[in-house]
């Protein structure tokens, strides 16, 4: 052996106290919401080495807990060396700055918010979503800089001109100014990518392809369903919020239509107001679908929690009334009488296991009912001059019958409203004014 011993250059995790208030409301239990908190704190590199709660009504104005837990979460700081406390709802800038002064520095005090915004940051890949992020986390610290900066409002110097205006406090007002401005930034380009995205949206939407998008709880199994369905590589990982860029992908359904599904970023219980807005450009891909796939964790105790959080979320960017299916996922882990209650419970839902692809089949012949739930029969002549018509015709329609006539495609088709007001011009029932089974 050498000398010396060799030191380890793998980063050291942080050592985190989750600190929660159970107020006695609410669907979720503390003890729930906590253990979500800590798989979030687990997603972020951390590990968690204590969990501290309290009974309250409402939090403490001014420390969110009371100051007998204050007093116990910092002892419990310096007995398990602890480098952060997390709080499982989002605190005031004050009450944030008397906490950081109550445990004293290097520990740091953060909320859910904060932790989440963190994870997306770590997260994102595509420039939208990286800069959706970066909005929602300067929208975030805005009204805290005063507290990071408060050690240089005190050192300002007392009497003179200008005595209000310390030090810390110009640049409190740099910087606010920095961030109003950036903000504005960043808005304005998130626009110029949502028109974009508009446009894209609007040619999908002018060509006919039905379009679905699959929503969920974080780590639902989304993206694994997306990659089944379709046979894409898209990035899985068992972790929360392992994908926030939207990836949409074609697909073939048996019947000849082609359909595109886009996967979303996952959802979650408390997700903060300000990811919501920023990310709204990106949730407009549930707003623009045909058909939600709302995808569920069969196996988590908390399925149907989560299906409502799912719910609230597709509420408030207004896409409560889209056509939806539930899609119960991970459903190898259940035994058959399980499997037996979630059918009598859920008897619309389609019961699937992306990963083994179990139920894949079942879901496609649903997705294709869907799809053609509304289609009509018609027939029609399209000119050998509208090859691109044609095209569309052998990808969006279910053709009954074709046959190359001297003025064109002869074809009886089943279509949607959309592609069916495109084949109008072309309807041989409408010029003859007969059904296609006198035109045979």
């Amino acid at each position: 052996m050498g000398r010396f011993k060799p030191l380890s250059t793998a980063p050291v995790k942080e050592r985190a106290i989750l600190v929660g208030v159970d107020r006695g409301r609410g669907d979720w239990s503390i003890e729930e919401s906590l253990e979500e908190l800590e798989r979030l704190t687990q997603t972020d590199g951390a590990e968690v080495v204590s969990v501290v709660t309290q009974r309250l009504d409402r939090p403490i104005p001014k420390t969110y807990i009371g100051s007998g837990k204050v007093e116990e979460v910092a002892n419990l700081i310096h007995s398990l060396d602890a480098d952060v406390v997390i709080f499982d709802d989002e605190l005031t800038p004050s009450q944030q700055s008397n906490l950081e002064r109550a445990f004293k520095e290097p520990t740091k005090v953060i909320d859910r918010t904060a932790l989440i915004l963190d994870i997306f940051g770590e997260h994102a890949r595509t420039r939208e979503g990286r800069l959706q992020v970066q909005l929602a986390q300067l929208q975030y610290v805005l009204p805290r800089l005063r507290g990071m900066w408060s050690h240089l409002v005190g050192e300002q110097t007392r009497g003179g001109i200008g005595s209000r205006f310390g030090q810390g406090e110009s640049q409190l007002e740099v910087d606010r100014r920095l961030i109003r401005n950036r903000i504005a930034t960043l808005r304005e380009e998130l626009k110029r990518l949502e028109r974009r995205r508009a446009t894209q949206s609007k040619a999908r939407w002018e060509s006919g392809i039905y379009r679905i998008a699959l929503v969920g709880y974080t780590n639902a199994g989304k993206s694994t369903l997306l990659n089944r369905l379709t046979g894409s590589d898209v990035y899985v990982r068992d972790e929360l919020f392992a994908t926030l860029d939207p990836t949409t992908r074609q697909l073939d359904l048996e019947e000849g239509r082609k359909i595109t599904l886009t996967d979303t970023v996952g959802f979650i219980q408390k997700l903060p107001t300000t990811l919501v807005e920023s990310f709204k450009s990106t949730l407009a891909e549930a707003l623009a679908a045909d058909l939600i796939l709302k995808v569920v964790d069969a196996s988590d105790p908390r399925a149907n929690k989560e299906l409502d959080a799912v719910d609230e979320v597709l509420k408030e960017i207004g896409a409560a009334d889209i056509r939806s299916v539930v899609v119960y996922n991970k459903c190898d882990l259940l035994d058959a009488d399980q499997k037996r209650e979630l059918s009598i419970v859920h008897p619309e839902a389609v019961q699937i296991s992306a990963l083994e692809g179990q139920g894949a089949a079942a879901l496609l012949y649903r997705i294709a009912q869907e799809a053609s739930d509304g289609d009509v029969t018609i027939t029609v002549v399209v000119p050998y001059s509208k090859g691109i018509l044609i095209k569309m015709i052998h990808e969006r329609c279910q053709i009954l019958r074709e046959e190359y006539v001297q003025d064109g495609l002869l074809a009886t088709v089943r279509a949607s409203k959309r592609m069916s007001d495109f084949l109008a011009p072309y309807n041989v029932e409408r010029e003859q004014g007969q059904d296609s089974a006198s035109i045979e």
